[in-house]
């Protein structure tokens, strides 16, 4: 792989990194927001609608960065990737440009009324945007990956005389049996992050002792909707997503489970070091027999691995590896975090028990840390290939752009990028110092009274 394709990848991973943070959070927060309306609008009180007033002000935050940072990958496509724009150009583009009219036409379109139409549009049209915005970050979040599971899995394409490939059918692009698992577990993942964000926040209200009846309601919701969602996370989406690997990219699983010899009744490895000069996980520690239950229902099936296929197909397996297990064992921790958070709900000490609220509030960077290392290892396990089976990843750079003009546009991407992080950081955390206006106080002293043994 020549110089020129290692600084175009690093390029793109970076922005592409970079950008899935603010998408994260806008798609999962859209969907809260909306139930903060709708609550709103049935009981008229006015904490639930100074909370969506507050996470609208968070949302629309998010919005712009994804906005401002997404576009310097649409660029890359003609400039990094020339070959891979002209050889899928005629299928990526369907998806990319439906993708485009729900996430500037309607979600943004509406995400103006929700802003700034409250009192001067009726509450039946105020709730209606956003329900609108919502719509709006699911339906262009299914596009994306709609775009994406094609790569993975490619279907409803015909190869046309000039070896490129153009649409043949459009309802199985969009009924990808890849697409949908992996679109709900990214949706799934998502809304985990934005109920630990909201989580998170009510905490840090309730530690500070201010703002105590928002806290408390974003405390409730975030450990409720989180507690749905992280179990929801592990099964059905992430196991029916990782049957879809099975299927389709079984070397992929291979490597995302450290799985070198091919054998019945293959074991779980909750940790270790892959070695691919030896084939082997070092010091490892396993559940014999339980991978094969995973895949295949039944515990003595034999599953397939990486020496099983050629050495060239591998995927960067440490990467993927330990992408994976970084991915999963978050997962597990977050279910534990929320199972605890609904039990102490349960027992009505949720708001006043001091050491689970820091909990929450430190847990605030790890939902981000576990998307993206779940996009890892899709996109690093599905190298060599940039279109899976199709084109390889270093058939797909432009031929003309050279490793240095690649370096330097990267160093300006990382210049601008760390400016307009802090600016953003500085803005978000302007919103939290002001706090969620015209919001109830809620009684005081609330989030110390912390009964003994707590």
């Amino acid at each position: 792989m020549t110089d020129a394709v290692v600084a175009d990848r690093v390029q793109f991973t970076f922005t592409v990194m970079y950008h899935y943070l603010f998408p994260i959070l806008t798609m999962g927060l859209a969907p809260l927001i909306a139930a903060l309306k709708t609550l709103h609008l049935v009981r008229r009180d006015a904490l639930s609608a100074a909370a969506a007033r507050f996470w609208t002000r968070i949302f629309a935050l998010n919005f712009a960065m994804g906005v401002v940072t997404g576009i310097p990958m649409e660029f890359q496509f003609g400039t990094n990737w020339a070959t891979f724009s002209a050889f899928a150009g005629g299928v990526v583009g369907q998806t990319l440009a439906l993708e485009g009219v729900f996430a500037f036409f309607l979600e943004s379109s509406f995400l103006g009324i929700l802003l700034f139409g409250e009192g001067r549009v009726s509450p039946r049209l105020h709730w209606l945007s956003s329900i609108l915005v919502a719509a709006g970050a699911l339906i262009s979040g299914f596009f994306i990956t709609a775009t994406n599971a094609w790569m993975q899995h490619p279907v409803g394409y015909a190869v046309g005389p000039q070896g490129t490939v153009h649409l043949d059918n459009f309802w199985a692009l969009v009924g990808n049996p890849f697409a949908w698992w992996q679109y709900a577990h990214v949706i799934n993942g998502a809304i985990l992050t934005a109920a630990i964000v909201v989580a998170a926040t009510g905490a840090y209200y309730l530690l500070a002792g201010t703002h105590v009846a928002f806290g408390r309601l974003s405390v409730t919701l975030g450990v409720v909707v989180g507690a749905v969602f992280a179990l929801t996370q592990l099964f059905p989406t992430g196991d029916l997503n990782s049957r879809n690997v099975l299927v389709y990219q079984p070397l992929k699983l291979a490597a995302m489970e450290g799985l070198f010899r091919t054998r019945p009744g293959a074991p779980l490895a909750i940790i270790g070091m892959p070695d691919t000069t030896r084939g082997r996980l070092l010091d490892p520690v396993i559940v014999p027999d339980l991978l094969s239950f995973l895949t295949y229902g039944d515990f003595h099936a034999t599953v397939r691995g990486l020496g099983d296929y050629p050495r060239d197909l591998w995927p960067p397996v440490q990467i993927t590896y330990y992408a994976y297990h970084i991915m999963v064992g978050l997962g597990t921790i977050f279910i534990a975090v929320f199972l605890l958070g609904i039990l102490l709900w349960w027992r009505r000490a949720l708001a006043r028990c001091r050491w689970f609220l820091w909990i929450l509030l430190a847990q605030l960077p790890f939902p981000y840390i576990a998307n993206e290392a779940g996009w890892t290892v899709t996109e690093v396990g599905r190298q060599p290939y940039l279109v899976y089976g199709l084109l390889r990843t270093a058939e797909g750079a432009s031929p003309t752009v050279v490793a240095a003009e690649t370096i330097f546009t990267l160093l300006g991407f990382a210049g601008m990028y760390a400016l307009l992080g802090l600016v953003f950081l500085y803005l978000v955390l302007r919103v939290v110092a002001a706090g969620p206006a015209d919001a109830p106080a809620g009684p005081a002293g609330a989030a110390h009274a912390v009964p003994a043994g707590q």
